[in-house]
């Protein structure tokens, strides 16, 4: 087995995060459709898609550990997606407002016919929020390629968030002190 590590993200709080593991890896995408079957729980879409991008990746790349990752933010039970504009984020935002909500990620590992997948959620306790902070987040930060419309890293995670329930990383796209557990169990 190749020791070669491909992360199938373009996320670069992914690759931040794999960076300070200390992991050295190449990044290497593939069109992925990012649908999920009809009436799918929620908790159970990260996986789907972490399987259907190591997928595409793993083929692409026969030699190597392909590592893929997908994140939901979920309030009761609904996927909040990535907003579409500045409206969707602030809707978004006023749902989290003095909420607490789902955070989970779906890993997989692949390298030839062996994989290892798995799911990390996390809850996450909003302070309520005014209009004025969900609009200084938006208008600042412009949250419009994360899930849930914010980042805990950011303004909004040091203000806003009350407290977690499980892993920070997680939060931020991936639950890397899992996945170096799952590539050391990969490697036996």
């Amino acid at each position: 087995m190749s020791n070669k590590i491909i992360l199938a993200s373009q996320s670069p709080r992914r690759k931040q995060l794999m960076e300070m593991a200390e992991l050295e890896f190449e990044v290497v995408i593939a069109d992925v459709d990012e649908t999920n079957p009809p009436g799918m729980p929620g908790e159970e879409v990260p996986e789907f898609l972490a399987r259907k991008k190591a997928d595409a990746v793993h083929h692409l790349v026969h030699d190597a550990i392909v590592i893929a990752a997908d994140t939901v933010v979920l309030l009761d039970h609904h996927i909040l997606g990535k907003p579409k504009d500045t409206a969707d984020a602030k809707a978004i935002l006023q749902q989290l407002s003095g909420r607490i909500h789902k955070v989970v990620t779906g890993v997989c590992i692949r390298s030839g016919e062996k994989e290892t997948c798995f799911s990390v959620t996390t809850e996450v306790y909003f302070r309520t929020l005014t209009d004025a902070q969900i609009e200084h987040y938006i208008t600042h930060y412009k949250p419009y390629d994360k899930a849930g419309a914010y980042a805990i890293q950011e303004w909004i995670g040091v203000t806003g968030i009350e407290k977690i329930n499980g892993d920070y990383y997680n939060v931020m796209g991936l639950p890397i002190g899992d996945v170096i557990i799952a590539l050391k169990e990969f490697y036996t």
